[in-house]
Formats: C-alpha cells, structure tokens, sequence
C-alpha cells in the first residue's frame, strides 16, 4: 500500500508539517489551560480547608477556653487544689488541646497547596511526546 504523501513536493511536505506543528502547540497550549485550572481549583479547595482550619481554631480558642478553663478548675478546686493554681493549670491544659486541633486542621489544608500537587504532569509528558515526533518527523 502507498502512502499519497510520498509523492509531495518538499514545500508541501515543510507546509504540512509546520501546519502540524502549529496544530500540535495550539492543543497543548489547551491541555495546559484545562490542567492548570483544575490544579488551580485543586489549590483553592487546599486554601478554603486551611482557612476553615484557622476560623475554627480561633472560635476554638474563645468558646473553648470561655467554658472549659471553668469547668477544668471547678474540677480541680473541689479536688482540693487552690483556685488560682488550679485556674492556671486548666488554662494550660485546654490552651494545648485547642493549638493541637488547630495544627491538625490547618496541616491538612497546607499539604494541598504543596507545589508537587500544582505540577502540571499531564501537559509535560504530552509536549514531551510531542517533541519527540516532531524531532523524529524532521
């Protein structure tokens, strides 16, 4: 079986192929538009869990240590222990319960915005491939 374009001149054969080229660089430039905008979309999910993260550890901080610092040294003063002390540690006590869920939360937001979840894997490999043709066609 014969291929038609082994009986074009080389000014179409150069023709075809930058047309080909040209075609291939438009539909990667689409690819990486698609695969930025659903990494930019995977980021911003990261950013609004970080940001819950943040809004729920300092409402944390206020209702937690309004209501808990009370009820931990009501606890601890009818055990016996002075009011002041006893204030004191419960305040330490639910200051490092509240900043460990807070480290908890805003740490599974950043992990998304790492920049290894932003690559654009699929554009690469495909304008890679792409590269390669071109420089085997040429």
């Amino acid at each position: 079986m014969t291929n038609s374009t082994d009986h074009r001149s080389l000014p179409e054969l150069v023709t075809g192929l930058v047309g080909d080229i040209s075609g291939l660089f438009r539909k990667e430039i689409q690819l990486a538009k698609s695969e930025a905008s659903e990494k930019l979309s995977h980021a911003l999910t990261g950013v609004e869990a970080f940001a819950a993260g943040l809004v729920l550890a300092i409402c944390a901080v206020g209702v937690l240590l309004a209501a808990l610092v009370k009820g931990i040294t009501a606890l601890l003063v009818s055990q016996g222990m002075a009011e002041p002390s006893a204030d004191a540690l419960s305040s330490v006590i639910v200051g490092v319960v509240v900043a460990f869920l807070a480290w908890a939360i805003a740490s599974r937001g950043l992990k998304a915005l790492k920049g290894e979840n932003l690559k654009l894997e699929r554009t690469s490999a495909a304008m890679q491939r792409d590269a390669q043709i071109v420089k085997d066609r040429t």
